[in-house]
């Protein structure tokens, strides 16, 4: 049976901005990016993913982003916090943390280093689900977390997992959309998180579009996903064909190095990426400039 989804439309992923004098946080630049994420009309805003550096942060730089993130946020719209982390426990830890300071929903990538069995995965997003009364959103990346998890398996865990109700699926694999919405008879909600195939994931069952794009280009994102809302498949597709090329970038030279690189370009600076990342080349970053200069952003 379907249900009403926790979260539809633009869900914008912010970047984690960093000092470039000292390396640490900057959490003035975080709050000036997240309002403009809000103001500008994002249906939500999702901190902590692979976008906003996770991996590279302390548990007191996570939970700084987190806090801040959610109270600049106000309520305004849906915040989706990530939480995951390559062991339970700090990803259990992160879940309480996510929902005391007022998130409205998480979301978990099964992060491996040790290859994990179907049994460790249904621990895993089993015991974090139950961390919280949070609505989960299942997060399927199989280019960055060396785990695949098929649309048979995801609906399978559902099944096992009441406030598992929504998936992030990253794989780029269009027909996952439709076979999740068909093996759960709609009671998942599907999200995509490959910015390439936007339009055709809509268009096969997805509610919500993750992404990091409204960072640098978010009336362009809007425009999309209402274009699509409304039926209106011509300029819906001249929207995709104009943004794919900042689409292909971004994600090709790396969400954190690009999207920072862009900012930077429109005089909204949220420092460098954290090492072992590096910033942008300069060539690439003209390139960059370009594309911008074409979007009118």
């Amino acid at each position: 049976m379907s249900v009403p989804p926790p979260l539809a439309g633009i869900i914008a992923y912010p970047v984690t901005p960093f000092s470039p004098d000292t390396g640490g946080l900057d959490l003035d630049a975080l709050r000036r990016l997240t309002t403009d994420l809000v103001d500008a009309g994002s249906h939500a805003v999702a901190p902590l993913g692979s976008t906003g550096e996770s991996a590279y942060l302390t548990d007191a730089e996570w939970e700084a982003v987190c806090a801040t993130t959610v109270e600049t946020v106000a309520g305004r719209v849906p915040t989706l916090v990530g939480v995951s982390h390559w062991s339970t426990e700090t990803t259990v830890r992160r879940a309480r943390t996510a929902a005391r300071y007022g998130a409205s929903a998480i979301m978990v990538l099964a992060q491996t280093y040790w290859k994990l069995t179907p049994d460790e995965l249904r621990h895993h997003f089993t015991t974090v689900a139950a961390a919280t009364d949070l609505p989960v959103m299942l997060y399927n990346n199989p280019g960055t977390s060396g785990v695949d998890l098929s649309p048979e398996a995801i609906v399978s865990l559902a099944g096992k997992i009441p406030n598992l109700t929504m998936v992030k699926e990253s794989s780029g694999q269009v027909a996952r959309f439709r076979e999740i919405l068909d093996r759960s008879e709609g009671a998942l909600s599907v999200y995509n998180g490959s910015n390439p195939v936007a339009l055709d994931a809509f268009r096969s069952g997805a509610v919500g579009w993750c992404t990091a794009a409204p960072c640098l280009v978010p009336s362009r994102c809007l425009d999309l996903y209402e274009a699509f809302r409304v039926g209106d498949a011509p300029p819906a597709d001249e929207l995709l064909a104009e943004l794919l090329p900042l689409l292909k970038f971004i994600v090709g030279h790396g969400l954190p190095r690009a999207v920072k690189a862009g900012l930077d370009l429109q005089g909204r600076p949220a420092g460098p990426p954290r090492p072992p990342l590096l910033p942008l080349p300069a060539g690439d970053r003209e390139e960059l400039r370009a594309m911008l200069d074409a979007l009118g952003a």
